[in-house]
């Protein structure tokens, strides 16, 4: 190791451990914080390099404020894990931290990437974005490995979005799978999920072929097909009859598709984004349609041509 980082890693859920021991197998100096640990967060920060978050989106403001207070080298740069949106402002994770570090770079890492594969060392990739190239360069080094291929993108927004739209198209997914609707079914679900993601992307700001990509259209596969995602899951079992107390109730982790959802059809309406999938997908999540209320209304949208020329 030439060039050893210090690293604070904020959050030590399954993401967070996962991201801190490819760092450390790097031969960084990582330092973990959570609130249950023991470590204070000043002395976690004291002198590091690098700040990556990996802390749920409820927790984002609250935990950003407080880094705040405390001193840290000009140069050090926040990476952003988290993919979700805030409830009260519409903004991403990457949004919030730039707000208040706007002198530090910031890089947004999202990708296909279930934290119970990456622990049992699966080969897997992901995308470090920033508007700083040399900043996503430098996270690039700290996270790649053998088993962990890791690319650039400068299109931080995009690569933020991919990671936090898919949540709500693999909740429909789960639901998909879980009424055994077959693969047809499914694939064209998940096509048109992606053509959502784009459309609200774009409305953004954020570039369409970054939704092709790893942290876009990656990031959808693997979530609409695994059962270790827990928004598939949300949508799974709501399909096997199961209330979204319960199932939340039982869940390891956030699902963060299910705040998400609600975000994002605030959002839309402001902007008057079509979001066919993430409407019928928030109704379901309100109790205000059966998972095959949902379908039939999707089926019976007016017929139209697949995209607009």
């Amino acid at each position: 190791m030439t060039n050893p980082k210090t690293v604070a890693i904020l959050g030590a859920g399954a993401w967070g451990a996962s991201l801190a021991n490819l760092a450390a197998a790097n031969g960084h100096q990582v330092r973990v914080w959570s609130r249950q640990g023991s470590q204070t967060l000043e002395a976690v920060l004291k002198d590091v390099q690098i700040i990556l978050s990996a802390i749920s989106m409820i927790g984002v403001r609250d935990v950003a404020s407080q880094v705040q207070s405390f001193p840290l080298s000009p140069e050090a740069i926040f990476v952003t894990a988290t993919k979700g949106l805030d409830p009260e402002t519409t903004c991403t994770p990457s949004q919030i931290w730039q707000t208040i570090f706007p002198n530090h770079a910031v890089v947004v890492l999202s990708g296909p990437n279930l934290s119970k594969e990456i622990q049992m060392e699966l080969p897997a990739a992901t995308v470090v974005a920033s508007n700083i190239p040399t900043a996503a360069e430098v996270v690039q080094l700290v996270f790649s490995s053998h088993r962990f291929r890791v690319y650039t993108n400068p299109d931080p927004l995009g690569v933020e979005l991919g990671g936090t739209l898919k949540n709500v198209i693999a909740i429909a997914a789960g639901v998909c799978d879980g009424l055994q609707l077959g693969t047809n079914a499914k694939a064209a679900l998940v096509t048109r999920g992606l053509t959502e993601m784009v459309r609200i992307g774009n409305n953004w700001g954020a570039k369409t072929e970054t939704f092709y990509g790893l942290s876009g259209l990656g990031d959808l596969l693997a979530t609409c097909n695994s059962p270790l995602s827990r928004n598939y899951q949300v949508g799974y079992q709501l399909a096997g009859g199961k209330s979204l107390t319960e199932i939340l109730a039982n869940l390891q982790g956030t699902a963060e598709g299910v705040n998400t959802c609600r975000v994002l059809m605030q959002r839309a309406k402001q902007q008057n984004i079509a979001v066919p999938i993430t409407e019928q997908v928030y109704r379901l999540l309100q109790g205000e349609i059966t998972p095959g209320q949902a379908l039939d209304e999707l089926m019976l949208r007016d017929i139209k041509p697949e995209y607009n020329y």
